[in-house]
């Protein structure tokens, strides 16, 4: 289930059962800010509320300026800047971990509440679409925006925010053995759609498998050749149960690009295969792209230990441009 789908299914129920509903986004984000861009929450005038705006005493006080207005029957379609640093003369969030975040509080209203059936149909499908935030209120469309979050400033308090709803990553994993059950449940609280691919029928850790979006059989790894195409949002794990299918799998990839693909093996192994690889026509250069050994340096043992490693050094890949 996708992270933001319990906060927007709290707007929808809210919105049905008559009970008033603000949702607070994080529009912006610089620094060492604890919210990040999209960061999001719903508070209603029940006191529910779901998800979040990075947590500490700024998200607290925003919570309690939400039940307040909400208590009071004042809409709001209102942005605040927070700064994370007591120095400052104004905007002061309460925090010191420096950095900012810009903050929209809005009352949902009652005629938006097809615009939030429809991202919580996307949602709940795994699809991907527009939603866009203006102080006039909430817009839903079916094209993809070019970015995942932009925000155009088009006056002194006019602005337009669009995110691209559904899951911003794809992480493909080839092999379904115990490492790749330990990556899938890590990951799959993550922003990442999760696809398995393995050739083994009945395979009791694809069948334990229950945090990916897709699972499929393969009959030869050379299938991978047409089934995983190039894409700056994937993320690629070769994980295979031995040396000959992941030496396949890589070649069915190869020349293709990704943002991370990596193959989990020794040095040794990774050496030996590399140099078949290339003497079977692959181009090294692409080859020394590739992240192997995969994971981070921490001597990791257990597969949830490597699992961990893999997910690091992912995340640092995601992150790298922020």
């Amino acid at each position: 289930m996708h992270k933001q789908l319990p906060t927007w299914q709290l707007i929808q129920q809210s919105l049905q059962n008559n009970t008033a509903v603000m949702l607070l986004y994080v529009l912006e984000s610089k620094g060492s800010s604890p919210g990040r861009q999209g960061f999001m929450m719903a508070v209603n005038a029940k006191a529910d509320m779901s998800g979040s705006l990075g947590g500490g005493i700024m998200e607290h006080k925003f919570v309690e300026m939400a039940k307040a207005k909400l208590q009071q029957q004042e809409e709001a379609a209102s942005v605040h800047l927070q700064v994370h640093d007591k120095t400052v003369a104004k905007n002061q969030s309460g925090m010191i971990c420096s950095g900012e975040q810009t903050i929209f509080l809005y009352t949902v209203k009652k005629e938006e509440g097809t615009a939030v059936s429809n991202i919580i149909s996307v949602l709940q499908q795994n699809k991907n679409a527009s939603f866009t935030l203006t102080p006039g209120g909430i817009g839903f469309s079916n094209e993809l925006p070019v970015k995942n979050y932009q925000l155009s400033i088009t006056g002194e308090d006019d602005f337009i925010f669009t995110e691209k709803i559904g899951y911003k990553n794809k992480l493909i994993i080839i092999g379904g053995g115990h490492c790749a059950l330990a990556l899938s449940q890590l990951i799959g609280s993550m922003d990442f759609y999760i696809t398995l691919y393995d050739h083994r029928e009945a395979l009791h850790t694809m069948e334990q498998n229950h945090f990916v979006q897709e699972k499929k059989l393969l009959y030869d790894f050379s299938e991978l050749d047409t089934l995983v195409s190039s894409s700056a949002n994937t993320f690629v794990v070769v994980m295979t149960v031995g040396y000959r299918t992941d030496a396949a799998a890589l070649k069915a990839l190869a020349g293709k690009s990704f943002a991370y693909l990596g193959v989990l093996g020794s040095k040794s192994k990774i050496d030996k295969m590399f140099a078949q690889l290339a003497a079977e026509g692959v181009d090294r250069s692409w080859l020394n792209s590739v992240h192997a050994p995969i994971g981070l340096p921490i001597k990791s043992q257990t597969p949830e230990e490597i699992a961990v490693s893999i997910a690091g050094e992912m995340i640092g890949v995601k992150n790298a441009g922020l």
